[in-house]
């Protein structure tokens, strides 16, 4: 078997569409690393993607260069493989766009998306190269995972994520409770949140061992492309990747928790140096399993030369040629059209004057969200909780109020921070409700329907009951991080962004029958009744 001509050679022989595809793949994969680069920076669960530019070049490399040199014959299965990799992306292209108009280009269910469109169009772009009639890289394992890697690159969608750390995070709470009492210790737990007799330590997201899964997932992927060569190693680095995180994670929980409990500040140094020594301990524990399992060099077949592009190109180069210009068009068309809007001239309401200071009868306390401006991508909040006795017990009213000027955040982007979404990471259990939207009346007259939820944190009820308003209109909508329903916002909201957007949010440990005649809710009403409500 003759070496694999160098990369130049090999490029230059290539006929017009398959260089043409190479140059538009490289700037796909540049803009994607342009978009991703402030989530590496920001999100340190993905901090491992700064590597993934260079590794994506050295699996390339590996796979042309030592990777088995399988080509397929450019029809049948692999042709209608191609084909399902070429629709996918496109339609996974089309939906990151229909998503960026209503939840923006930064928003990491479209961050997701796009990635997912590029990992889709190198994997047909894979078999277009692989083709017989092109062999400019084989089709192995080594490429296939440069292709592959680019997921775990970008971030979940929300409610994946969300999920998945909630999960994480009571299965390691509940485990470091049971070995605190097989150690004696004496704990109990609520939530997330584990109370010593000298302590109190909460499995926060950044302890849920999401970041641990994450990067030793993708340390395995990449060990299993490079170290080792034999199918069932791969399969046992890969199987062993989340397992090992998942296990060195509790581990580090549970002696943060012992530190705390035996008087020692966790927080800081402590929490961020066990952090890098788990991440650290983990990749290093997979590429010394990935080392002695590969004893021996194995034969490293070289791909062959690829073809002279003087006969013109494959019917397969042309087909990838088609889908990467349609993508192009759909990107230009997306990007044209989600563009913020500059109408920003409507004067911002005094939120605070919205909320009654000092009613009769009520204890008042004025709470501060500055802490949350950076999330909701607003400085306009503002929230008070009432309390009073009454002789059926404690009546306790929380208003709270945000927002957006036109153009200032997506739709969407305020859809997301619900209740629904935001109230379950805090402590708080979401019960059936008869109804999740109702009609409420208050001061003799008719609200817009509200979303109406019922949440419970231990035995502790709160009826809750919010309005999202965009451009002085009621928005409807079910579950803030269904793809489905994000669409269809989209798709109904997502190019008008000349809209100021007001959420309205009214909770109480009473239901509505027992709050609706307080003269607090009636002024509350009142005073946000010009804004739509």
């Amino acid at each position: 078997m003759s070496p694999a001509l160098p990369l130049l050679p090999a490029f230059r022989r290539l006929a017009l569409p398959g260089r043409l595809n190479l140059l538009v793949l490289a700037a796909g994969v540049a803009a994607l690393c342009g978009l991703l680069w402030p989530e590496w920076g920001s999100n340190p669960d993905l901090s491992h993607g700064f590597f993934m530019p260079l590794l994506f070049l050295l699996l390339l490399h590996e796979g042309r260069s030592a990777g088995t040199p399988r080509h397929g014959a450019g029809s049948g299965g692999m042709g209608l493989l191609f084909a399902l990799l070429l629709l996918g992306a496109l339609a996974a292209l089309a939906a990151a766009g229909l998503y960026a108009a209503a939840l923006d280009w930064s928003h990491a269910l479209v961050k997701f998306l796009l990635t997912g469109a590029l990992t889709l169009f190198l994997g047909s772009a894979l078999l277009a190269y692989s083709d017989r009639s092109v062999r400019f890289i084989g089709f192995n394992w080594s490429v296939v995972v440069a292709a592959g890697l680019w997921l775990l690159c970008a971030p979940l969608p929300p409610g994946t994520y969300s999920r998945l750390t909630l999960t994480l995070q009571l299965w390691v709470s509940e485990g470091v409770l049971r070995m605190l009492h097989l150690l004696g210790v004496a704990a109990i737990r609520h939530g997330n949140i584990i109370h010593m007799a000298n302590s109190t330590v909460g499995v926060e997201e950044a302890c849920s061992g999401v970041r641990s899964l994450i990067s030793c997932v993708f340390a395995g992927l990449f060990f299993s492309a490079t170290l080792v060569r034999r199918p069932w190693a791969r399969a046992l680095i890969i199987l062993l990747a989340a397992p090992l995180a998942l296990g060195m994670n509790f581990l580090r929980s549970l002696a943060l928790t012992l530190m705390a409990n035996a008087g020692v500040d966790i927080s800081g140094v402590w929490h961020d140096a066990t952090g890098f020594a788990v991440l650290g301990v983990t990749a290093a524990i997979l590429g010394g399993l990935a080392v002695l399992l590969e004893r021996g060099d194995q034969p490293r077949a070289a791909a062959p030369e690829a073809t002279s592009g003087g006969s013109g190109a494959p019917p397969i180069q042309w087909a990838l040629s088609a889908g990467l210009a349609i993508a192009v068009v759909l990107v230009a068309i997306f990007v044209l059209n989600t563009r913020p809007s500059v109408r920003r001239d409507l004067p911002v309401p005094d939120l605070m004057a919205l909320l009654p200071a000092s009613p009769a009868g009520w204890q008042v306390k004025t709470t501060d969200l500055y802490e949350f401006a950076g999330t909701l991508r607003t400085e306009h909040l503002a929230q008070r909780r009432y309390a009073r006795e009454s002789s059926h017990g404690p009546v306790e009213i929380t208003l709270y109020v945000a927002y957006w000027r036109a153009g200032q955040a997506p739709v969407s982007l305020v859809a997301s921070h619900t209740p629904d979404a935001c109230w379950p990471g805090a402590g708080w259990s979401s019960l059936p409700t008869a109804q999740t939207r109702i009609q409420l009346a208050a001061a003799g007259r008719l609200l817009p329907p509200a979303e109406s939820r019922l949440f419970k944190a231990g035995e502790y009820p709160q009826h809750v009951w919010f309005w999202h308003l965009y451009d002085g209109r009621p928005i409807f909508y079910g579950d803030p991080y269904s793809p489905r329903e994000l669409l269809a916002i989209a798709v109904r909201y997502g190019f008008r962004r000349d809209g100021d957007q007001l959420f309205i949010r009214v909770s109480s440990n009473r239901p509505w029958n027992e709050i609706a005649d307080e003269p607090l809710l009636a002024e509350f009403f009142a005073r946000t009744a010009p804004l739509g409500l």
